[in-house]
């Protein structure tokens, strides 16, 4: 078999048991991951490979965290989030309903507990329903259990560690009041329907740039016919949309894109 079939054959095994479809992520960031990880466990081809993950969980479970993207920051690109807190934010308050977010791709926690911070911080967290959601149940779980180690929370402004964080060793405990305003839930981005919405703000950040072009093209379109309009979609500093209109989209501020 050849080498090209090997991984294709592999990525028809996984999408079959699992609906994550391995071909709509960037191929070659993809399968170099993922080589080094069957090579580690010393199988030859993904053919090996995949016959041995069938049977063994702990295998199949090592595959799912590798393979997923889980890279997140608390205030990552302050100045962009500033722009929420002081500019967007105040302006959705302003209609006096309830807000709905979401944290798209959320990893281990930061960025949700970021946006219910920044809402704390604006007297309006009990306004917002916060939904977060990831591919990876693992992440989800740390995410939900709120325990950052100190150089985690690096970035987290000393007022902000003051008041909703709870120190414990050397590690830092996201405060009860805090996780109780998310809702945190598995969700395939590519596969499942968007639930939960219309949302008035999503937040996906510093996850496209590892989907192929119609990866994105999809789940661009996807986001827009989860927003309300004048909703907004807050992506990551290497994300711009080209031609947001294609989508439904105009550029709102830097990285910020409202639905029309």
């Amino acid at each position: 078999m050849s080498e090209d079939h090997d991984f294709t054959a592999f990525i028809h095994h996984i999408k079959s048991k699992t609906n994550i479809d391995l071909s709509q992520y960037k191929e070659g960031q993809m399968k170099r991951r993922l080589t080094t990880l069957r090579q580690k466990h010393g199988y030859d081809t993904f053919q090996l490979y995949w016959s041995a993950m069938d049977k063994d969980r702990a295998l199949f479970e090592e595959f799912l965290d590798r393979m997923t993207i889980n890279v997140s920051e608390f205030w990552r690109n302050p100045n962009r989030w500033d722009v929420l807190h002081t500019k967007f934010l105040p302006e959705m308050l302003q209609g006096g309903g309830r807000l709905r977010i979401w944290s798209a791709a959320c990893s281990t926690g930061e960025e949700p507990y970021t946006l219910a911070m920044i809402l704390s911080e604006l007297g309006a967290v009990d306004r917002c329903s916060i939904q977060a959601t990831d591919l990876d149940a693992a992440v989800l779980k740390k995410a939900s259990e709120g325990v950052y180690m100190d150089r985690s929370i690096r970035d987290v402004p000393d007022s902000y560690v003051d008041r909703y964080f709870a120190k414990h060793g050397d590690h830092y405990v996201v405060k009860d009041s805090l996780k109780r305003s998310i809702s945190f839930k598995q969700q395939n981005m590519l596969h499942d329907e968007f639930t939960g919405g219309p949302f008035d703000l999503i937040v996906c950040r510093n996850v496209m740039i590892y989907f192929t072009e119609d990866a994105k093209h999809l789940l661009y379109h996807k986001f827009a016919g989860a927003l309300k309009p004048g909703g907004l979609l807050f992506v990551g500093s290497t994300e711009q949309i080209f031609s947001p209109a294609q989508y439904g989209f105009e550029s709102a501020d830097t990285f910020f894109y409202r639905r029309v």
